[in-house]
C-alpha cells in the first residue's frame, strides 16, 4: 500500500525515519509531502494514496474525494477536528487518532503555564505558589490524568469533572470527582481545560461559568480555541482584574487581549502542547503502527468516525 505522510509542519527527522522504518518493514511504500504551502499540492499527492498520516493538516471533503484509493487517515495526535469525519465515513475511509502519545507533553505545558501565571509572568514581582491551590481538571482523559499526576508533586488539591468518566475512576487516582462543570469552576482556584471542540462544547467556557470562579482565579487552556466564548472572556476580564487567562491556542482577539489585559493574559505564538521531541516521535510512530496493523489485521481500535 502507498502511505502518504502529509505535513505542512513536518515531523522531526528522527520521527520521520522511525515512521518510514515501521511502514517499510510492514511492506508499504512511503511518500513524503512536507512543508507544502498550497492545498493543490495535497490534492495532487493524495490521488493514489491508500493511507495518509497527518498532523494539523486539513483533510476535508475535497481531499477525500480526490483520494479515490484512500482507506485510512491517521491524525498523529489526540485531536481530530481537522478531518471531515462525515465525508470520510461516506467514502468508506477509516479515521484514527493516536490518543495518549502527546499527553505528558501537554500536561507538562499546562503545569508550566500555571507556574508562569501565578508568578506574575516572571516580571520580578511577588506572586503565589501552586501548593495548596485547588486545581480543577475539566475532562479527565489521557491529558487530564497526566495533569493530575504532575500536579500532585506540587501539593495541589485536585478535583475533576468529566461527563463521560465514572466518578470511581477519578477517585481511584486520588482526585475528587465533581458532578458538574459549574461545581468545578465554582470550587477551584485554577482550572485546566482539556475538552474537545464539539457542537456541545464550542463557546461553552463562557462569562456565566467563569464569573463563578474564586478571587484570584486562573484558567489554563491547552485544549481548543473554539471552546472559549471570546467576547465573554473579554467581559469577564474587564470586570475582574484578579482573573488571569493563559493559553497555547492564540484567540482570534489576541491583539485586544494583549492591549487590555497585559500582565493577566498570555498566549503562545502557536499551539505548543505536542511540541516536544518525545511527543513528535511517539505520535508519528504510533500512527505508522496503526496503519500497518489496520492493513494486516483490520484493527480499528482507535477509529473516531462511524
Amino acid at each position: 500500500m502507498k502511505v502518504l505522510i502529509a505535513t505542512s509542519k513536518p515531523f522531526a527527522k528522527v520521527a520521520v525515519d522511525g515512521i518510514c522504518e515501521v511502514l517499510k518493514n510492514g511492506g508499504h511504500e512511503v511518500v513524503l509531502l512536507e512543508k507544502y504551502t498550497e492545498k493543490q499540492q495535497l490534492l495532487e499527492a493524495v490521488v493514489d494514496a491508500n493511507a495518509i498520516i497527518i498532523r494539523s493538516d486539513i483533510v476535508d471533503a475535497e481531499v477525500i474525494a480526490a483520494a479515490k484509493d484512500l482507506k485510512i487517515v491517521v491524525r498523529a495526535g489526540a485531536g481530530f477536528d481537522n478531518v471531515d469525519l462525515e465525508a470520510a465515513t461516506a467514502a468508506g475511509v477509516c479515521v484514527m487518532n493516536t490518543p495518549g502519545q502527546n499527553s505528558n507533553a501537554v500536561a507538562e505545558l499546562a503545569l508550566g503555564m500555571m507556574v508562569f501565571a501565578v508568578r506574575n509572568f516572571y516580571n520580578g514581582t511577588s506572586g503565589t505558589e501552586l501548593m495548596g491551590k485547588k486545581l480543577g481538571i475539566h475532562a479527565y482523559g489521557n491529558v487530564g490524568r497526566n495533569v493530575a499526576r504532575v500536579a500532585k508533586g506540587f501539593g495541589m488539591e485536585i478535583y475533576a469533572f468529566d461527563a463521560f468518566c465514572p466518578a470511581n475512576v477519578i477517585a481511584a487516582d486520588g482526585v475528587t470527582p465533581l458532578a458538574s462543570a459549574e461545581e468545578l469552576y465554582k470550587t477551584c482556584d485554577i482550572v485546566s481545560l482539556h475538552i474537545p471542540a464539539t457542537a456541545e462544547t464550542k463557546n461553552s467556557i463562557n462569562y456565566d461559568l467563569l464569573k463563578t470562579m474564586p478571587k484570584g482565579a486562573l484558567l489554563v487552556n491547552t485544549a481548543r480555541k473554539e471552546v472559549i466564548d471570546e467576547a465573554g472572556m473579554v467581559k469577564l476580564m474587564e470586570e475582574r482584574n484578579d482573573f488571569k487567562y493563559v493559553t497555547d491556542i492564540m484567540p482570534s482577539n489576541n491583539d485586544e487581549m494583549v492591549e487590555k489585559f497585559a500582565g493577566r493574559y498570555f498566549s503562545t505564538p502557536k499551539k505548543m502542547g505536542a511540541q516536544t521531541a518525545e511527543a513528535n516521535i511517539n505520535a508519528g510512530i504510533a500512527a505508522a503502527n496503526q496503519i500497518v496493523d489496520f492493513f494486516a489485521t483490520g484493527n480499528e481500535r482507535f477509529r473516531v468516525n462511524k
